[in-house]
């Protein structure tokens, strides 16, 4: 009997497969990302199996009509070189159809993107810290936060909005998050969950690197002596300045790339991007 190869659309019941590969990959994904990712585009998630076993999976979130992006690119180590990959890669491309596409992929990774058009960016760091408290945090608890203003501050940074997924995000279990205001106007925020290992704290936005090591600090409070993981953009200068403040260890790199026109973030602001597999 010939194997069937099949791709198709994830259910959430499927998403465990996708953040156990990742896990295995060393992403080192949060323990409750799946759902917040999920809310973003739930026809977004793709699975291959074969004869019914999942082998392969992908995601290609639709923020808007005009932005998405790709993430969750794995396929089990006996079924790469056959193909899976492409017809994964395939599906979620056709999925997002003209729209600028995001990705962060593995160094190594980089010309197998460039054959499907995609440009290079910049680099991304993950760098390792060990949670020490150096100060009293000043930064205002999440919970406090006008949502509105939190979306709209976001947007600025992110480019796009994204509602849901930052209402699912920054209430899900086994995280904290902090803020803060100067004259009612916010200036910067964070967020640190549970990870397979550790903490991964993303996004970590603020206006300048004084807000951020408040931020940072603040964070950090919640998880004395834990190992916990940020991913910095390498062209922000100063959150590479902050990341040999707090004693970090540069973990791996990534790449930033995009099928279109590279997007105007204000990358001085982006201490801590939210995720690899969101952007």
């Amino acid at each position: 009997m010939v194997a069937m190869l099949q791709i198709k659309n994830m259910s959430l019941n499927e998403l465990d497969f996708a953040i156990n590969a990742a896990g295995s990959e060393g992403w080192n994904p949060g323990l409750n990302d799946g759902r917040s990712f999920y809310k973003v585009d739930p026809e977004g998630f793709f699975i291959a199996t074969l004869d019914g076993e999942p082998i392969g999976c992908i995601s290609a979130l639709a923020y808007n009509d005009h932005y998405g992006f790709i993430g969750f690119f794995m396929v089990s180590p006996e079924y790469r070189g056959k193909w899976v990959g492409f017809q994964l890669a395939k599906s979620a491309l056709a999925y997002l159809g003209d729209r600028n596409i995001g990705l962060d992929a593995g160094i190594d990774k980089r010309k197998f993107y460039q054959h499907f058009g995609f440009k290079f960016a910049h680099n991304n760091i993950r760098f390792e810290g060990k949670a020490s408290i150096n100060s009293v945090a000043t930064a205002i608890p999440i919970s406090e936060v006008n949502f509105a203003k939190l979306v709209e501050y976001d947007r600025q940074i992110f480019l796009f909005p994204r509602t849901e997924f930052l209402h699912q995000w920054i209430y899900q279990r086994d995280a904290f998050g902090y803020f803060l205001e100067d004259e009612s106007h916010l200036v910067g925020y964070g967020i640190i969950r549970k990870s397979i290992e550790g903490y991964r704290i993303g996004p970590l936005f603020a206006d300048n690197e004084f807000f951020a090591n408040i931020l940072l600090e603040s964070l950090m409070s919640n998880i004395p002596d834990e190992s916990y993981y940020l991913d910095i953009p390498e062209l922000n200068a100063r959150a590479l300045e902050l990341s040999h403040k707090f004693n970090m260890q540069k973990v791996f790199e990534t790449v930033r790339m995009y099928s279109k026109e590279i997007p105007n973030v204000p990358l001085h602001k982006v201490f801590g991007i939210t995720s690899f597999e969101l952007g």
